[in-house]
C-alpha cells in the first residue's frame, strides 16, 4: 500500500502536487524574509544610521550560514529523495546522518573562526569606527554563538522536505521568523540592548526552530529515513561526494553572494554610510521576490527528483512547466509592488531623509529582474534535484561574483553611486539567457514516458 506521500508524487495531479509543495515552502521563505528583515526594521526605529549600516556590513556572513545550510540539506534532500525513488531506505537515512553531522562540525568552526578573525575581517568589509563594535555584537550573537542552530534549522528543513513533508517543513521555518518578529522589540526597546539585542533575538529564534525540527524526527521516528544516530555516518560510500558536488552550486551561489554584498558595500562606503544603510534596506526588501524564487524552486525540487530517478519524465517534464508558471506569474506581481511602492516601505524602516532617498532608489533598481531571477532559480534547483553539477555550478556563477562584481566596478566608473546597483539587475538577466539555453536541450532530450525511457 502507497504511503500518501509516494501518492503526492506519483499520482495525484501534477498541478496539485505542486501546490501542495510550492505554497507551504514559499511561505516560510516569506516569514524569513520578514523575520530578517524585522532586524533592519526594529534597529531602523533606534534612528541610528550607524547600527542599519552594521547589519547590512554583517549580512554577507550570516548568509555563508544559508550558503552551508544549502550545500548539505539541498544536496541532501536532492539524494534522499531520489534514493527514495528506487527505493533505497537506507541509503537515504545514511544521507541524512551525513549531511546533519557534517554540518554541525562545518558551522561550528566556521562560527570560532569568524570571531578569532573580527579585528581583521570587519574592517576588510567595510566596517569603520562607527560601526565595528555594532558589527562585532552582530558577528557574536548570530555567528558565534548561533552558527549551528542557524544552518540545522534550515537544513532540516531540506531533509524533511524530501520526503514530502512540506507543511512541516515550512512551520518549523515559520516558527523560528514568527519568534523573532516576537523576540525583537523586546530585547531592542525594553531591555535596551539595541543591535545586540536583535542578534540574540535572531540566535534564539533558530535555536527555537531547531528543537521544533529535532522533536518532529525523533516523534515519527519509525516513518522518517531522517536519522541523527552517529554510528550511521557513511566513511565509505559514495554519499558525502554525491551530496557536497549536488550542493555546492548553492553553497557556491551564497559564497559569491556574501563576495558580491562584500564588493557593493565596499564600493559604496566610498560615499556615505547612508547609501550602505540604503542598500541593506533595499535588498532586503527585494529579498521577498528571492524568497518566492526560492520557495517554488526547493518546494518542487523533491517532485521533481524522485520522477527523475523513477524515469517518469512526463509527470517530471509537467511539474516543471507547471512551476514555472507559478513562479514567474508570482514573482512579476511581487516586482510591480515593490516598484510602485518604494518609497513607503523604506521609509517605514527607518526615519532618515539621506537614507530614504538612497533606499527606494536602489531598491527600484534591484526589483527590476525579479522574474528573471525565478526562471534562473528554478534553472538551477531542476539540475539539482536530477544530480546535475556542471549547469548549476556554472549558472550560481554567472548569477551571482561572476557577472555582477565586474559590472559594479564597471558601472561604478561610468555613472557613480546609481550604477554601481545597476550591476545586479544587469547580471540577472544574462543569467536568465545562460539558464534557458542550458535547460531548453536537456528538456528536449528526455523521454516522453517510461515505455520510451526503456
Amino acid at each position: 500500500m502507497k504511503t500518501k506521500e509516494q501518492i503526492l508524487f506519483e499520482d495525484a495531479p501534477v498541478g496539485r502536487a505542486v501546490i501542495s509543495l510550492v505554497i507551504p515552502t514559499v511561505i516560510s521563505q516569506m516569514i524569513t524574509v520578514i523575520y530578517n528583515m524585522a532586524d533592519t526594521f526594529f534597529i531602523g526605529q533606534i534612528g541610528d544610521p550607524n547600527q542599519v549600516a552594521a547589519v547590512s556590513l554583517c549580512m554577507p556572513m550570516f548568509i555563508f550560514l544559508t550558503g552551508l545550510a544549502n550545500l548539505f540539506g539541498i544536496g541532501g534532500s536532492s539524494l534522499i529523495s531520489r534514493s527514495l525513488g528506487t527505493g533505497d531506505r537506507k541509503k537515504a537515512g545514511q544521507t541524512a546522518v551525513f549531511c546533519i553531522w557534517s554540518s554541525i562540525a562545518v558551522s561550528l568552526c566556521y562560527g570560532i573562526l569568524l570571531m578569532m578573525i573580527c579585528p581583521i575581517l570587519l574592517p576588510a568589509v567595510g566596517a569603520n569606527a562607527e560601526t565595528y563594535e555594532f558589527c562585532r555584537q552582530y558577528v557574536f550573537w548570530t555567528i558565534a554563538v548561533g552558527a549551528v542552530p542557524t544552518v540545522l534549522n534550515q537544513e532540516l528543513a531540506h531533509l524533511v522536505r524530501a520526503e514530502g513533508h512540506s507543511a512541516q517543513a515550512s512551520f518549523g521555518m515559520a516558527l523560528g521568523g514568527v519568534l523573532n518578529i516576537i523576540l525583537d522589540p523586546i530585547f531592542i526597546f525594553p531591555l535596551k540592548l539595541e543591535i545586540a539585542g536583535a542578534a540574540i533575538a535572531t540566535m534564539l529564534s533558530n535555536a527555537a526552530a531547531t528543537l521544533y525540527f529535532a522533536a518532529l524526527i525523533f516523534r515519527s521516528r519509525k516513518e522518517t529515513v531522517i536519522r541523527f544516530d552517529p554510528r550511521l555516518y557513511p566513511f565509505h560510500e559514495r554519499i558525502p561526494r554525491e551530496v557536497l558536488l549536488v550542493g555546492l552550486p548553492s553553497c557556491l551561489m551564497n559564497l559569491m553572494g556574501v563576495l558580491s554584498n562584500v564588493t557593493l558595500n565596499k564600493l559604496l562606503a566610498g560615499y556615505s554610510n547612508a547609501a550602505i544603510a540604503g542598500i541593506g534596506v533595499a535588498k532586503k526588501v527585494d529579498m521577498m521576490t528571492f524568497a518566492i524564487s526560492t520557495g517554488m524552486s526547493q518546494g518542487v525540487l523533491p517532485l521533481i527528483g524522485y520522477n527523475y530517478s523513477a524515469s517518469n519524465f512526463r509527470r517530471m517534464r509537467s511539474a516543471l512547466k507547471t512551476s514555472f508558471l507559478f513562479s514567474f506569474t508570482v514573482a512579476a506581481a511581487s516586482t510591480i509592488f515593490l516598484f510602485t511602492c518604494a518609497g513607503p516601505i523604506v521609509h517605514a524602516f527607518i526615519d532618515d531623509a539621506e537614507t530614504v532617498r538612497y533606499g527606494q532608489l536602489f531598491q527600484r533598481i534591484i526589483c527590476i529582474t525579479g522574474p528573471c531571477i525565478s526562471i534562473t532559480m528554478l534553472t538551477i534547483t531542476s539540475f539539482q534535484s536530477v544530480g546535475k553539477k556542471l549547469e548549476p555550478a556554472i549558472l550560481s556563477l554567472l548569477r551571482k561574483g561572476g557577472l555582477d562584481i565586474p559590472f559594479m566596478f564597471l558601472m561604478n566608473a561610468l555613472a557613480g553611486v546609481d550604477g554601481i546597483v545597476w550591476a545586479t539587475p544587469i547580471a540577472d538577466f544574462l543569467a536568465m539567457i545562460a539558464a534557458l539555453i542550458l535547460l531548453i536541450p536537456f528538456l528536449r532530450k528526455l523521454p516522453e514516458d517510461k515505455k520510451a525511457a526503456a
